[in-house]
């Protein structure tokens, strides 16, 4: 009897544990806050074994019961936009964690996935290299000297603002050897150092030892459009300088038109790339923002004759068969088959919402899986849109990550604001 007795707290113990850790980590891999769809309850697809239970107000009383229970089931009686406070439960039962829960009007856009050209002048001119050059008395570094840094944005010296290699070439070489105030922005903070330029015995002009970049230029693809608007989404990831990785501070850029010529097929180690050109020295639009999300502008039109579709909300989507449009040759999209292996909806995802995995054979025999430039292909689950394509696995190309298109439209909708 007391073996059978110890059996069954150890048992019982062990399930407590199990069932604490199981809420812990529930409690850390899911967000504190939830967009649903205007008069759609909270549910978690891919954890089905989670409820939400609306939180009762601090007013709360039997009182005004049927009140709350009106204001709790009725999609009329919430105003859209507004918040509400519901608990997430184990099995119904366990408390995981209070979330919050807001309603909006679900979007609809035109899924796109056609190529664009992006041409992007910086805020400033980004240090993408510090160097050094005989000055006749050994190898100087005038930048590394005052404290510059590779990543640095310099937005003006002395006192005049630089936004092209050519302005920071002018100031330094016309610089008498004086010292300069460089103004500069680091880890979004402003400061100001002093840089005293030096001669180089290369060629008897002053220099600095850095090189800047103050443009950038590539090929993407368009996410989505939005009709009411003109705002059209692509990449899902930022632009970032290639060298420095980090992301270009944009001031002003256009989207072009490009036609794809080719692609070089991926292979293990060894991502491949769609190669295209710019048909057009004329602009289909402006560019807006630069984000984690992607980036963001106006069109001129929409670059596909399609019909909007809704878009669904990072905890409706499901592990499974999905499609994704992508342009491999020429201008026109094509739809291709994929699988969504891994859905994470915590807050420190960033872009790698999900894995998916490229099933298509066609797709599969042409590019190898994705390529770079595959960026901000559209994903398409049900019938809705539910994400973007990211990047590629570069030990696995048939395998990438993916943003959750809702993470998209916000930031589209900061661009709007930006018009």
């Amino acid at each position: 009897m007391k073996t059978a007795l110890n059996l069954f707290r150890g048992l019982t113990a062990a399930a407590l544990t199990a069932l604490t850790g199981c809420i812990v980590y529930l409690s850390a891999t899911l967000p504190d806050s939830f967009v649903v769809a205007a008069g759609s309850p909270l549910v978690l697809s891919e954890y089905l074994q989670v409820s939400s239970e609306r939180i009762l107000p601090e007013n709360y009383s039997p009182a005004n019961n049927n009140a709350f229970m009106a204001a709790a089931v009725s999609p009329e009686a919430i105003e859209v936009g507004t918040s509400r406070t519901e608990q997430l439960r184990l099995l119904g039962i366990f408390p995981i964690k209070n979330v919050t829960v807001t309603e909006v009007e679900e979007p609809a856009v035109i899924p796109c996935g056609t190529p664009f050209g992006i041409k992007m002048l910086t805020e400033g001119v980004m240090v993408v290299e510090l160097t050094g050059f005989d000055s006749g008395n050994g190898i100087s570094s005038p930048a590394k000297d005052a404290g510059i840094d590779k990543g640095d944005i310099i937005v003006s010296i002395s006192g005049r603002n630089v936004s092209t290699n050519a302005d920071v070439s002018r100031i330094i070489e016309g610089s008498g050897g004086k010292a300069l105030g460089v103004e500069l922005i680091r880890n979004d903070e402003h400061r100001v150092v002093f840089l005293r330029p030096a001669i180089s015995t290369a060629d008897g002009c002053y220099h600095a030892g850095m090189w800047v970049r103050d443009s950038s230029a590539g090929i993407g693809t368009v996410t989505f459009y939005d009709p009411l608007t003109g705002i059209f989404a692509g990449l899902g990831h930022p632009v970032c300088d290639q060298d420095t990785g980090e992301i270009l501070t944009m001031s002003k850029g256009e989207a072009a038109e490009v036609t794809i010529s080719g692609v070089r097929k991926s292979a293990g180690g060894d991502p491949g790339e769609l190669m295209g050109m710019f048909t057009s020295d004329n602009a289909s639009g402006e560019l807006l923002l630069n984000s984690e999300a992607g980036i963001y502008g106006t069109m001129y039109s929409c670059p596909v004759t399609a019909a909007p579709v809704g878009v669904a909300m990072r905890q409706e989507i499901e592990e499974g068969e999905a499609q994704i449009l992508t342009t491999i040759a020429g201008n026109d999209p094509e739809k291709y088959t994929v699988e969504i292996e891994r859905i994470d909806l915590s807050d420190s995802s960033g872009s790698h919402n999900m894995v998916i995995h490229v099933t298509d054979e066609r797709l599969l025999n042409e590019a190898g899986g994705i390529v770079q430039g595959m960026s901000g292909s559209p994903i398409i689950q049900n019938g809705r849109l539910v994400g973007a394509v990211t990047h590629v696995l570069v030990r696995d190309p048939t395998r990438g990550y993916a943003i959750f298109a809702d993470s998209m439209i916000q930031a589209a909708s900061e661009a709007d604001r930006m018009t």
